[in-house]
C-alpha cells in the first residue's frame, strides 16, 4: 500500500527581484518594490512530501533520515542567507518561490522519493512544485465578508428549513470568507516567475473580493437571484469570474478553494473542464 508522508522544515533568508540586464528604472517597473536594494526577507516554511509503500517497520522513510537530508541538502544552506548569492542556480533564474521550490526539489529528489514540495513565502502566498520540469502552482489567498441566505423561492419557510436548517433564515446571515486561488504555469527561465503577482492579486480583487465584499449575495450579485449561494455555488461561480481573466495573464486557473468557515470548505479544480458544466452538475470537493 503506498502512503504519502510530510515533513516540514523551516529557514528564514532574503532575496532580491534584480536583472543586471535592466536599468534601475526597468527592474523598477517590472519588480515593484522587490527590486529594492539589499533585498527583502521572509520566513520560509516548507513542506516536503514523500510517497512510497510501507516498510517492515510501518514507515515510508524513516523521519529521523529524511529530517538530516533536508537539513544538509536545503535548510543548513539556505537558513540566513541572501538567496541571490547562496545558489549557482539564482544566478541565472531569479530566487522566486517559484524557482527556489524547483530547485529544492532538484537537490532533494536524488536522496528521498519526493511527490510535491509545497513552500510558503508567507501564510497568504506559497507554491507546490512537483517536478515538472518548470511548471509549477502558485497559491494566494485573500478573503472578503458577505451574508447570505439558504432557500429556493420555490419551497416554503419550513420546507427550506428543512433542508438548510438555520440557514433558511429569512434575514440570513454572514461569514468572513477566506478565498484561496491557485494557477498553473511555466516559469519564465529569467525571472522564475509564472505570472505577474501583482496583476493575479488585482484580477482577484477587481473580480472577486471588490464585487462581493460587503453585499447581501442573494441581492447584491444577480448570478445569485435565481442560484442558492452555498459555498459550493459561490466557488463556482468564483471560477467561471477568474477563468479567462487569469488565461489572460499567462496562466491556467487549477484551483479555488472557499473557506465558509473554520469548519465549512469546498474546493473546485478547474483543469478537469468542470467549468463548462451548468451549476448543478458541478463537481466539488467538500472537506
Amino acid at each position: 500500500m503506498e502512503c504519502i508522508v510530510n515533513r516540514r522544515a523551516k529557514f528564514s533568508a532574503s532575496h532580491r527581484y534584480w536583472l543586471p540586464e535592466l536599468s534601475e528604472a526597468e527592474n523598477q517597473q517590472r519588480f515593484g518594490a522587490n527590486s529594492r536594494f539589499p533585498g527583502h526577507g521572509h520566513n520560509y516554511v516548507l513542506y516536503v512530501s514523500l510517497i512510497g509503500e510501507l516498510d517492515k517497520y510501518g514507515m515510508v522513510q524513516n523521519l529521523s533520515e529524511v529530517k538530516k537530508v533536508i537539513k544538509d541538502e536545503v535548510t543548513s544552506q539556505l537558513d540566513y542567507s541572501y538567496l541571490n548569492d547562496t545558489w549557482a542556480e539564482f544566478q541565472q533564474t531569479l530566487p522566486t518561490t517559484e524557482n527556489i521550490a524547483k530547485v529544492i526539489w532538484e537537490r532533494l529528489s536524488p536522496h528521498l522519493p519526493l511527490v510535491d514540495i509545497q513552500l510558503y513565502e508567507h501564510p497568504q502566498l506559497w507554491v507546490n512544485y512537483q517536478g515538472n520540469n518548470m511548471e509549477a502552482t502558485l497559491t494566494v489567498q485573500t478573503h472578503f465578508s458577505a451574508a447570505h441566505r439558504l432557500a429556493l423561492p420555490e419551497l416554503s419557510l419550513e420546507e427550506n428549513t428543512e433542508i438548510y436548517g438555520k440557514c433558511a433564515r429569512v434575514n440570513g446571515h454572514g461569514h468572513n470568507y477566506h478565498l484561496e486561488v491557485s494557477v498553473t504555469g511555466e516559469m519564465d527561465a529569467r525571472t522564475g516567475m509564472i505570472v505577474d503577482l501583482g496583476e493575479l492579486q488585482k484580477a482577484i480583487n477587481d473580480y472577486v473580493v471588490e464585487p462581493f465584499d460587503h453585499t447581501f449575495l442573494n441581492k447584491d450579485i444577480p448570478y445569485f437571484a435565481d442560484v442558492v449561494p452555498t459555498a459550493e455555488n459561490i466557488a463556482v461561480y468564483i471560477a467561471q469570474l477568474l477563468k479567462d481573466p487569469i488565461a489572460s495573464l499567462g496562466v491556467e486557473l487549477d484551483k479555488v478553494k472557499l473557506i465558509e468557515s473554520p469548519n465549512n470548505s469546498c474546493e473546485i479544480y478547474c483543469r478537469k473542464g468542470v467549468l463548462n458544466q451548468s451549476p448543478a452538475n458541478h463537481q466539488v470537493a467538500l472537506v
